[in-house]
């Protein structure tokens, strides 16, 4: 009982000099884990804060937005962030959900070429790309959206969201775009075959505008690439994880992602910059993308 009583009384400096180690060492060690735990703290705030607005924004893009927001030499190395999001159930995985066609390109319509391949626009507004993708009501059927974005800074510049896939979804996402036209432009239209794109009124609308039409030739997605990555932000990170109950309320829901789509959320293949800013870019724009994260950005960071 009595050497219990006297190891109940051994103190620190006698504990550090038991481990080989200052009282000094021990003090600076315990206020870096203290450190170490506030900053971690902080850090999950301003996670949590985001992911109200962009629910599923993926790790990459979140630790770049974080080094805009902390003070410099709080936020971890991206390793050790991923693992903090990690052990704090924060990480996202993507889901997979059957889905209906939207492409009905058997028709009989002028198909034009494609005139997109290769090319890199070098500003905004030197073309647009365009795509029709679909939503689930929450007591079944779907409704199809109709985007137009100007492939230089991905912002979404026209949409409609309609109850069939009629030429109405198309033409007025198309109208609510021109308006960002100047005189004397020389801008690419780009699409798939879909009869949306090839019809007489949609083509006409078009060519009244002077605007050349480009198509993808052989049903490959990779030829819309920007367009078919665009459908899948506003549906992963958004719209699919919401209960759509009219169109109505559809619209309004698509209203508010593509708000926060095009102002707040950062593209490393625009060298992390939202949508918005790259609108007031010129120049080719810097991808930020590694190989080496590509397996990790697939499964878990989106």
């Amino acid at each position: 009982m009595g050497r219990l009583h006297d190891r109940e009384k051994v103190g620190i400096t006698a504990c550090c000099a038991l481990l080989g180690r200052t009282k000094q060492a021990y003090h600076k060690r315990l206020k870096s884990i203290e450190k170490s735990s506030l900053g971690d703290e902080l850090i999950l705030k301003h996670v949590l804060e985001i992911r109200k607005e962009q629910p599923v924004l993926g790790g990459r893009k979140l630790y770049h937005l974080l080094g805009k927001l902390l003070p410099a030499g709080l936020l971890p190395g991206r390793d050790a962030f991923f693992k903090l999001l990690e052990l704090n159930g924060l990480l996202i995985r993507r889901r997979k959900v059957p889905k209906p066609t939207t492409t009905l390109s058997w028709h009989h319509y002028h198909k034009y070429g494609n005139l997109y391949k290769g090319r890199i626009p070098g500003r905004p507004n030197e073309v647009w790309v365009t795509d029709i993708t679909y939503l689930r009501l929450e007591g079944g059927g779907f409704l199809y959206l109709s985007l137009v974005t100007d492939a230089y800074s991905h912002k979404v510049i026209g949409w409609y969201l309609s109850e069939s896939l009629c030429m109405d979804g198309p033409l007025e996402a198309l109208r609510m775009a021109l308006p960002r036209l100047v005189p004397g432009h020389s801008l690419t239209h780009h699409s798939d075959r879909g009869v949306q794109y090839c019809s007489h009124a949609y083509v006409s609308l078009l060519q009244s505008h002077g605007i050349s039409i480009s198509m993808t030739e052989d049903g490959d997605p990779r030829e819309n690439a920007v367009a078919e990555r665009v459908n899948g932000i506003l549906k992963e990170e958004w719209l699919n994880r919401e209960s759509i109950s009219s169109l109505a309320h559809g619209r309004a829901l698509v209203d508010k992602a593509i708000a926060i789509y095009n102002d707040k959320r950062p593209h490393m293949s625009i060298d992390y910059l939202t949508p918005y800013e790259a609108d007031q870019q010129e120049g080719e724009l810097k991808r930020r993308w590694r190989a080496s994260y590509k397996k990790k950005e697939d499964i878990t960071t989106i």
